[in-house]
């Protein structure tokens, strides 16, 4: 069964960057779409980018559209969050997420995702 690991969490200022990285085990990651949500203090999990099992599709939500870059390395069995120009709003517990699927799309619908990591912290303050 896949396991995911995130990592590269932590305390940054506002407008610093952060680079989360997912890392799967027990299986090879080239056959799953990966997707990242955020779980905000108070408030529901939502997405924030996903990427095809190929790289060949990516998607953002609005709020990481332009300052986010999704990426995967299939020979590390990791997927990366670059995330640039971080605001307070950007805090929350980011999970990665995998769902078995061979398309060059993806979407950012939680209920599809049969795998999830535990997390990892992002806190922006000043």
């Amino acid at each position: 069964q896949l396991q995911l690991v995130e990592s590269g969490g932590g305390l940054v200022q506002p407008g610093g960057s952060l680079r989360l990285s997912c890392t799967a085990s027990r299986s090879t990651l080239d056959s799953y779409v990966i997707g990242w949500f955020r779980q905000a203090p108070g408030k529901e999990r939502a997405g924030v980018a996903c990427i095809s099992h190929d790289e060949r599709g990516t998607f953002y939500t609005d709020s990481a559209q332009g300052r986010f870059t999704i990426s995967r390395d299939n020979a590390k069995n990791t997927v990366y969050l670059q995330m640039n120009s971080l605001k307070p709003e950007d805090t929350g517990l980011y999970t990665c997420a995998a769902l078995p699927q061979l398309f060059t799309f993806c979407v950012l619908r939680s209920i599809d995702y049969t795998y999830w990591g535990q997390g990892t912290q992002v806190t922006v303050s000043s």
